[in-house]
């Protein structure tokens, strides 16, 4: 199916507000509104915006500079009538095995009333276009076990769960103590 009409950019300063709008719908949808801490001010900090005058297409991003503290980008989808209907959360990672970069979905989020119009499908398809056009290795990102909708339509895509790998992280508290465990 082809998506509906739609345009994909690289987000601009000026998407802010409703980058911010989406994570908030993401994390109810998620059952996790109340631990949403991103602002207006820390996405401006850590997000690679395109400029104002610049069409930033997935395959050429141009973006201010990706950086340690700024380490990621966000894909755009404007329906048409040219309002934000979804958006693609990134940042590039690395595969050791094949030597390649790659690309980590961390948050893919299309607007309630947007969707089954094709615009995730969409949306993919232009992180796809954009590894490829890198020489990269692979695209990833993970999906809520209860969430089978997604990751019915992440397998119609070709796309695999990754049944034999656990998820980890260390964070608050434990981050700071895990950065002292030698001290």
């Amino acid at each position: 199916m082809a998506p509906a009409p739609c345009k994909v950019r690289h987000a601009r300063r000026g998407d802010i507000p409703a980058i911010l709008v989406m994570i908030r719908e993401l994390a109810d949808y998620e059952h996790e509104l109340d631990a949403v801490e991103a602002t207006k001010e820390s996405l401006s900090a850590t997000i690679a915006f395109a400029p104002d005058d610049v069409e930033s297409v997935s395959t050429a991003p141009q973006t201010e500079p990706i950086s340690a503290t700024r380490p990621s980008r966000c894909l755009i989808l404007l329906n048409e009538k040219d309002e934000p209907a979804g958006m693609a959360l990134y940042f590039y990672n690395y595969s050791t095995w094949r030597a390649k970069a790659g690309i980590y979905l961390e948050d893919l989020m299309v607007r309630e009333r947007e969707r089954k119009k094709g615009y995730g499908k969409k949306l993919l398809v232009e992180l796809a276009k954009e590894v490829v056009a890198m020489d990269g290795g692979r695209l990833d990102w993970s999906v809520l076990k209860w969430n089978e909708p997604s990751i019915k339509f992440y397998e119609s895509i070709g796309a695999n769960a990754m049944n034999e790998w656990v998820g980890m992280r260390v964070d608050r508290e434990g981050l700071t103590k895990l950065a002292s465990l030698l001290d």
